[in-house]
C-alpha cells in the first residue's frame, strides 16, 4: 500500500527470491564497484606498488617514441632519419657520382653530380668525393630535413 505523494513502482514488487530492483543479483558487487577480491580500477592491489608514470614526469626510457623511432637529436630535438650518415658518406666516397645523395633522398644533387661526372669523363667525381667527406664530418639531413643517424 502506498501513501499519498509516494511514487509507485509500475512493475510491482520483484519476484520471490530476487533482490529489489536496482541491486545486483546473484552475489555480484553493486554497480560501479570492483568485483570481490580485486582492487578498484586505477588502484594497485594491497601490498603492491601503484601503477602509473614514473616519478619526475619523464617518460620511461623503454617506452618508444612513435614520432621518432630512431631517437632524437640531443640539441635540436628533431627526430633522426632512417638513413645512416656513415652509409651515405661511404657510398659517396666509393662510388663518386652521386650515389650517396640518391641514398639520402637528395635526387636533384645526385643527378647533378652524376651528369657532371659523366660530362667531364670522371673528373667531376671529385665534387662527389669531397661531398662524401663533408657528409661524414658534417651534420647532413635527408630529403625531409631530418638529421642522419650517426
Amino acid at each position: 500500500m502506498t501513501t499519498p505523494g509516494e511514487p509507485t513502482d509500475p512493475y510491482g514488487p520483484p519476484p520471490e527470491g530476487q533482490p529489489p530492483y536496482g541491486q545486483a543479483p546473484y552475489g555480484q558487487p553493486p554497480y560501479g564497484q570492483a568485483p570481490y577480491g580485486q582492487a578498484p580500477f586505477g588502484q594497485a592491489p594491497h601490498g603492491q606498488p601503484a601503477y602509473g608514470p614514473p616519478p619526475g614526469g619523464y617518460p620511461a626510457p623503454w617506452i618508444p617514441d612513435a614520432m621518432a623511432p630512431y631517437g632524437r637529436h640531443p640539441v635540436t630535438g628533431a627526430p633522426y632519419s632512417d638513413k645512416s650518415k656513415v652509409v651515405a658518406g661511404v657510398l659517396q666516397l666509393v662510388l663518386p657520382f652521386g650515389v650517396g645523395r640518391f641514398y639520402m633522398g637528395d635526387t636533384r644533387t645526385g643527378i647533378l653530380q652524376l651528369v657532371v661526372a659523366v660530362l667531364t669523363c670522371g673528373i667531376g667525381g671529385l665534387w662527389s668525393f669531397i661531398d662524401g667527406i663533408l657528409i661524414l664530418t658534417g651534420n647532413p639531413v635527408d630529403a625531409y630535413q631530418r638529421p642522419l643517424r650517426g
